[in-house]
């Protein structure tokens, strides 16, 4: 069986809430029409070490080649672009054990 694949996406810096919401309308519909499922989306509960007070979001996929293939995508790029670079995040994709 394999692993499954996650997006791991941390905020560096706050961000604009429309920014954010029309990013979700774009991106949403890829992430779940390629099966991946929302585990995380919110705010820490505390902040250790050197984390940051802004939200975080994780998303699973059925295999890390999924992940990797759903961000390289057509569709997610498109979305990303409405982020223009107005956000800061630190984006990590993942594989699980």
């Amino acid at each position: 069986m394999a692993k499954k694949g996650y997006w791991i996406v941390l905020h560096v810096s706050p961000a604009d809430g429309a920014v954010m919401a029309e990013y979700a309308k774009a991106a949403r519909p890829v992430i779940e029409a390629a099966g991946g499922r929302l585990i995380i989306r919110g705010n820490p509960a505390k902040v250790c070490e050197s984390g940051v007070n802004e939200p975080a979001v994780v998303v699973e996929f059925e295999s890390l080649e999924k992940a990797l293939a759903v961000y390289e995508s057509a569709g997610y790029q498109a979305a990303l672009k409405v982020l223009d670079n107005k956000v800061k995040r630190d984006f990590r994709i993942v594989e699980g054990v």
